[in-house]
């Protein structure tokens, strides 16, 4: 049972501290200038995101309409598609 917890405990943190860097949000861009431009234009049922950070950058990207958007400012400044089920999780 120990051995469990710990290999899941493990699992959870390496997949955290990698989230930032390997897994970006669709259409994601990122300034500190002005509002950027998606990477790629919304289609029909999906909304454009928005966020502003307490250093200043501001990030955008879009998500499906029913997805919440969800920002993480303790994760590096990591952003997602929320699940409609989970929410932020």
């Amino acid at each position: 049972m120990l051995r469990l917890m710990s290999a899941l405990a493990l699992a959870v943190s390496v997949s955290f501290a990698s989230f930032p860097a390997a897994y970006a949000a669709e259409g994601e861009a990122r300034s500190k200038a002005g509002w950027p431009k998606p990477t790629r234009s919304v289609k029909p049922n999906e909304k454009l995101c928005k966020f502003k950070f307490s250093n200043g950058e501001r990030t955008v990207w879009i998500c499906e309409k029913a997805q919440p958007c969800c920002e993480w400012e303790a994760l590096n400044n990591y952003v997602k598609c929320g699940s409609t089920v989970a929410g932020c999780l």
